[in-house]
């Protein structure tokens, strides 16, 4: 019983990313990881990103992963980490072939760090 939790717990943390391995990435001159905002809201609700985040809507995202590098790693986020949308655009990207995270603790942690934001 024991050994099913850990694998469980090894499973679900291997879909999740540090916030500091994205920091880290985005300081390098030619970045591994690509940021997608997965947020179904328009901009003008969102009113803040990620620095350098690609807005892609979950809703969307399957219409548009042949516009997508095969070779980055794509960290997906949403509001928070209660959300299912990073889950469902995570799901997404992994189905089709595509090494991807979702953003530990979602754009809320990432505020919450006052980790670099840009208006949009």
């Amino acid at each position: 019983m024991e050994t099913e939790k850990i694998n469980f717990l090894k499973t679900y943390l291997s879909l999740y990313i540090s916030h500091f391995a994205v920091l880290a990435d985005m300081k390098k001159a030619d970045p591994e990881m690509v940021v997608l905002d997965v947020r179904n809201a328009p901009a003008q609700v969102k009113k803040n990103q990620i620095k350098g985040a690609v807005a892609l809507a979950a809703k969307d995202l399957a219409d548009h992963l042949d516009e997508l590098d095969k070779s980055k790693t794509y960290v997906v986020y949403d509001w928070n980490a209660g959300t299912t949308l990073g889950k469902e655009a995570l799901l997404t990207l992994l189905s089709a072939g595509f090494k991807a995270f979702e953003l530990a603790s979602a754009l809320e942690g990432w505020k919450g760090m006052n980790l670099p934001i840009e208006e949009i």
